[in-house]
């Protein structure tokens, strides 16, 4: 339990924190000082700090709604198509509350001024009445007054003063109101009056405002009250409804109400009115108004009729939405299967729309990237097992150059790729021959290094055991090898050509140094002519024979020289001397040459790591175009 409170008080933020701790605080300071001033600091801290994590939760909450695509969508949605006609509904809802509500206090303003025009016309009729005709007049005009003020009251001053009814208490305004028209506020009550002088006679006629002479000014329309009476009388005279939008109409117009007895000073007032539009419309209108009903219920129907259509384009919209939103959903569902190695998911394809190309274009990106996948693999596979076989390759070639007393021999192969198809090698045969060679093998790659395996295994096995060695040392006291490069090349064809497939050969350079007489004996099969270095000059050792591997029965020679100090014998293959330029030109055998002669006098290692380095100059690119080997033999 204490762990579960620790993590959720270690999720709460800063804010959350501060209103735990006023809160806690205000609570406690109540009970223990509940008349401390401290109490308003915490309180106006407790409620910023609650609008401030409230305006975060439902930050919070909203980024969590519209998290998903469908929700966003669907808000947008609405922002943009429900919203706008929320609003529209209602501006028209509150434009035709103040129309329909100016159009009534209209309707009570006019009628009411009327009347009070009509009580005014009355007063100066009395005004102008001789003192003798005023009790005949007043009974002629009573019944006037009565149809709209049935409680009136006249007062006549003049020499006498004559009042209606004779029991009138009427008292005369203050002496500061001239001629006036009107409502009056006197003693709490209000009253419509007419007050008009001429000469000697002034004439004032009152008459109580009531809500019942308010609501019957325009019969139908409504209950019609003075805010000052408002408190006092039930709304009980709206008319009914006439339809299911014939709403409640309230309108409020300022009516200030000047002081009986200080006519210069005015309360605030307000006339109410409480209609519906129906009653307004049936007033306006009057017997036209069934064709206003004509059109209102058109009205209605229109009205209606673009409820529906909203609401059908509202589903329309949230179906198109969820179509949309579902694809996206299953695409992303598809990437996380995708990311975490499973490439065998697929999303299904409904419909024919872009959506549903987009699905398929995901199906065959992930049917790809599981094939690609297994390319990878197994192309890695491949790798480490070419890794292996180079570092068996490596093995082959020689580790050490042998030396005898007068020959210094060394050689390099640098390959194209991860294993070479060019061969080189050098063995010791006694103490007094080195034999070595030189060989490149048709194509490049696996097949390539398993051949240039096979060569090295069958001329190793012929020089240690296949072909007979003599050593004739008491044959003239020379200690000579005796020893046929020509039979052990013809050897080394047969034995290919039957252990390999007719389009696998190789060229192939055989040479055997007799360290007793200094003589160079070789078999040149189809290789590229080494070069002697010799006293400044250079020269083409010839071929003596064609490719071993291609025919069984080839007939190979041999050459022999003698070699003095100085003389500086270089095998190579073609991956030195054909490799070419941006512009399709050949390193050349003549480049090489220039270079060996330069370089004559370095050590032989030197001279194979520059002509090297100058062929990648030459081919500009830091790849090899072929795999290349040089050997160079000096004598010493």
């Amino acid at each position: 339990m204490m762990e579960r409170l620790q993590q959720w008080i270690g999720r709460l933020g800063r804010l959350e924190k501060a209103l735990a701790i006023f809160l806690v605080l205000y609570v406690a300071l109540s009970y223990l000082k509940p008349g401390s001033g401290l109490l308003g600091v915490l309180l106006l801290a407790l409620l910023a700090t609650s609008l401030l994590v409230a305006f975060r939760l439902t930050r919070r909450g909203m980024h969590k709604l519209i998290w998903r695509l469908r929700n966003r969508l669907v808000v947008t949605y609405l922002f943009i198509a429900v919203v706008p006609i929320l609003l529209i509904l209602a501006l028209v809802g509150i434009t035709a509350d103040v129309v329909i509500g100016q159009m009534a206090i209209y309707l009570v303003n006019a009628e009411l001024n009327r009347d009070l025009a009509g009580l005014m016309r009355q007063a100066e009729t009395l005004a102008n009445t001789a003192p003798g005709n005023r009790e005949m007049v007043l009974n002629r005009l009573s019944p006037l007054i009565k149809a709209r003020f049935p409680d009136f009251e006249v007062l006549i001053r003049d020499d006498q003063d004559t009042r209606f009814p004779p029991d009138s208490d009427l008292e005369p305004p203050p002496a500061d109101w001239k001629d006036a028209s009107g409502m009056v506020l006197r003693e709490n009550s209000v009253m419509a009056w007419a007050h008009h002088r001429k000469g000697e006679v002034e004439v004032t006629v009152v008459a109580p405002v009531t809500h019942a002479f308010l609501t019957n000014l325009v019969p139908g329309l409504g209950e019609v009250n003075l805010m000052l009476y408002s408190d006092r009388v039930g709304f009980d005279r709206i008319p009914p409804r006439a339809n299911i939008i014939d709403f409640e109409v309230s309108m409020l117009y300022p009516f200030p109400l000047p002081l009986w007895n200080k006519p210069t000073v005015q309360r605030d007032n307000a006339l109410i009115v409480t209609t519906r539009p129906s009653a307004v419309l049936g007033t306006v209108f009057g017997q036209k108004f069934e064709w206003g009903g004509l059109f209102f219920g058109a009205f209605i129907a229109v009205a209606i009729l673009f409820l529906i259509v909203e609401v059908v384009s509202l589903i329309t919209g949230i179906t198109l939405t969820r179509t949309i939103t579902g694809a996206v959903h299953e695409l992303y569902e598809g990437t996380e299967r995708v990311r975490e190695g499973d490439f065998s998911h697929r999303i299904a394809i409904r419909g024919d729309d872009q959506l549903a190309e987009l699905g398929s274009a995901f199906n065959t990106m992930t049917e790809n990237l599981g094939r690609l996948i297994v390319v990878a693999k197994e192309k890695e596979r491949l790798q480490s097992e070419l890794e292996i076989a180079r570092e068996v390759q490596n093995q082959l070639f020689p580790k050490t150059p042998p030396r005898t007393r007068g020959l210094q021999i060394t050689g390099t192969c640098n390959p194209a790729r991860m294993v070479s198809g060019d061969y080189y090698d050098f063995i010791t045969m006694g103490d007094a021959a080195l034999a070595f060679a030189i060989g490149d093998v048709a194509g490049k790659g696996i097949s390539a290094a398993l051949l240039m395996a096979a060569i090295q295994s069958t001329m190793r096995t012929q020089l240690t055991a296949g072909v007979p060695l003599a050593a004739v040392a008491g044959r003239g006291g020379t200690g000579t090898i005796h020893l046929s490069t020509a039979d052990v090349v013809s050897q080394l064809n047969r034995q290919l050509y039957a252990n390999t497939s007719p389009e696998k050969y190789a060229t192939f350079y055989f040479g055997l140094y007799d360290d007793a007489t200094n003589e160079l004996t070789y078999t040149n099969a189809g290789h590229l002519p080494p070069m002697l270095v010799r006293g400044g000059e250079v020269e083409m050792l010839e071929v003596t024979g064609t490719v071993v591997g291609a025919f069984p029965e080839t007939r190979y020679e041999e050459k022999s020289l003698r070699l003095v100090p100085g003389d500086m014998l270089v095998a190579y293959t073609d991956g030195i001397v054909e490799p070419e330029n941006v512009y399709g030109e050949m390193f050349g055998e003549t480049r090489l040459q220039e270079l060996l002669l330069k370089y004559a006098s370095r050590d032989s290692s030197e001279i194979i790591a520059r002509a090297m380095e100058a062929v990648m100059e030459w081919t500009g690119s830091s790849e090899l175009q072929d795999d290349m080997t040089m050997v160079i033999a000096r004598r010493i």
